[in-house]
């Protein structure tokens, strides 16, 4: 895996979230309830912070629950509840530690179809359905993960030219885009909740 990515929109961040597997899935499941760049920028503050050029899954389970917490909480915070989402990264770090060796490109390395990586991928601490489709299309559309089925298996985020996640985001003109449809789609979603 060696790719430019432009999910943090900060160079050194989107270098290692290219080059390591298990940044992805980090910024994966830090990206909910703080803005996408924040979300993804997550990957290299922590490495950084444990005075490391990349993630190692086997470090980061291994790491002291309340130290891992104290430096997600450092300012600027990794994230606007670091406290739980250092426990959820942990989590995700010791599954894969668990079931993969600490390999985090072992969930999709070699995987026959798009629905068995979507399978894997929802198995995954933190990763619920739309979490794991929008890490499928990102897989698929970015990374050059592409099993048989894998645009079925994203649903909608799979589909193309289709601006509805970080899948989609190649740079600042796409993340204006994929802004806009979040913005209408929770527009519509609240439409719709107060009867309107």
């Amino acid at each position: 895996m060696d790719v430019t990515l432009h999910l943090a929109q900060d160079p050194e961040a989107d270098e290692l979230l290219g080059r390591s597997p298990l940044a992805a899935l980090v910024g994966m499941l830090l990206d909910q309830q703080v803005p996408m760049e924040w979300a993804f920028k997550g990957p290299s503050t922590i490495a950084r912070r444990m005075g490391a050029e990349d993630l190692d899954a086997h470090d980061i389970a291994a790491y002291a629950p309340d130290a891992f917490a104290a430096l997600l909480s450092e300012k600027p915070a990794v994230h606007r509840y670091p406290g739980s989402m250092a426990g959820r990264v942990q989590q995700l770090c010791r599954y894969l530690v668990d079931t993969y060796d600490g390999d985090a490109e072992a969930v999709w390395r070699g995987v026959g179809s798009g629905k068995e990586l979507l399978k894997r991928l929802q198995e995954l601490p933190g990763f619920g359905k739309q979490k794991a489709q929008i890490f499928l299309a990102l897989l698929g559309k970015q990374l050059g993960v592409r099993p048989e089925g894998w645009r079925e298996a994203a649903g909608a985020y799979g589909e193309v030219d289709s601006f509805r996640s970080v899948a989609d985001i190649t740079g600042p003109e796409s993340l204006t885009k994929v802004r806009a449809y979040k913005q209408e789609a929770k527009a519509a979603a609240k439409a719709k909740t107060s009867g309107g």
